[in-house]
């Protein structure tokens, strides 16, 4: 993903007719805590992570060579107000949605679901995107993103006329020092179903898929430390959660880990081999899956690195939006079951951003 920037904007706390033009060079990340941080264009791009606080910005099969983007100008946001620099003060967007293409997307379940049940292939997760037209600017969403629940991680990232913003459950590895944490979340369900969904054989073998994976990838690192498997609620969706960390004997390179464990069975496929990864990146192509979509994003700062997974948002072109969801299909997937687990996902990301 190699971008093109403008770099025509100078701050301005208010917005008048004598005002530039609203800043569209610009990324955004929010932790769970709500300490959020927007940068702001010209950004520079390193291939390695720089000294300074950079973002880390690539697509789901990392074709930027420099993924590191170091904005011009970094802006910690304390409230929702600072970004309207970006959003011009609109908080909300209207977008004419159009029906799901179904067939696509049940050829890919078919053909995934023949390839489980013969032993050849573990796990994959096909993508099914939802597309729209919308009414308005799609950044005056960082609104909704800013405002998501606490629990979830916030990203953003525009650059002319298209982009990407989201709020996403699923962290893909947080290094401080020598520490490396990171989580298997994979299994979903609508709240209120909960004695079930601790029971469900497939949710439970998909989930388990991804904490094993995890498991064996950080034991190269050192001894991995794992927590049970527990529940936990993300913006209105259940989901098996077990966390991860291992204590390294030097700190590792951000981009080892990304390399390491990008992407993990709860995007991707299992086994992880090229065979594999070209036929996943074969039907997210068929399927038309926007490039963000699971891929990792990040923030560097202060010694500390946070890349997420880039699920639970949308992407748009000009006033074209894309939102796509995912399902991991294993022995026990049922094409109805992943069909309302893939709509209860895209609904979940409607309500959160307000569309």
């Amino acid at each position: 993903m190699r971008e093109q920037f403008d770099n025509t904007l100078h701050r301005s706390p208010l917005v008048s007719l004598l005002s530039p033009p609203l800043m569209t060079d610009f990324a955004f990340f929010r932790l769970p805590d709500g300490r959020a941080w927007l940068g702001l264009g010209p950004f520079t791009e390193s291939a390695g992570m720089p000294e300074r606080t950079a973002f880390y910005v690539n697509d789901f099969t990392l074709t930027d060579p420099k993924p590191w983007k170091v904005p011009g100008r970094l802006v910690e946001v304390t409230d929702s107000a600072a970004l309207d620099e970006v959003t011009g003060g609109a908080n909300g967007l209207n977008v004419l949605w159009e029906k799901p293409q179904t067939e696509g997307f049940k050829m890919a379940f078919r053909r995934i679901r023949r390839e489980v049940l013969s032993g050849r292939l573990i796990k994959m997760v096909p993508v099914l995107t939802e597309c729209g037209t919308a009414e308005g600017d799609p950044a005056a969403l960082l609104h909704a993103v800013m405002n998501a629940p606490h629990n979830l991680w916030g990203y953003a990232r525009s650059f002319n006329g298209s982009g990407f913003l989201g709020a996403t459950p699923e962290l893909l590895f947080h290094r401080e020092g020598n520490e490396v944490k990171t989580m298997a979340l994979a299994g979903t369900a609508k709240p209120g179903a909960d004695a079930d969904f601790l029971t469900d054989v497939k949710e439970i073998e998909e989930h388990e898929i991804v904490a094993e994976f995890l498991a064996e990838r950080l034991g190269t690192l050192g001894p991995v430390e794992r927590d049970a498997r527990h529940l936990c609620e993300a913006a209105g969706l259940r989901h098996f959660q077990t966390s991860l960390r291992v204590q390294c004997t030097v700190p590792p390179d951000p981009n080892h880990l990304v390399q390491l464990l990008h992407p993990t069975p709860a995007v991707g496929c299992l086994p992880r081999e090229e065979e594999w990864l070209a036929k996943l990146h074969e039907y997210r192509t068929f399927l038309k899956v926007p490039g963000f979509f699971g891929a990792p994003f990040g923030f560097s700062h202060e010694g500390a690195q946070h890349l997420v997974v880039s699920i639970r948002g949308l992407a748009w072109e000009g006033q074209r939006i894309t939102l796509p969801s995912g399902c991991g299909i294993v022995g026990g997937s049922a094409f109805d079951h992943e069909w309302r687990e893939l709509r209860l996902k895209r609904e979940a990301v409607a309500r959160l951003l307000g569309i």
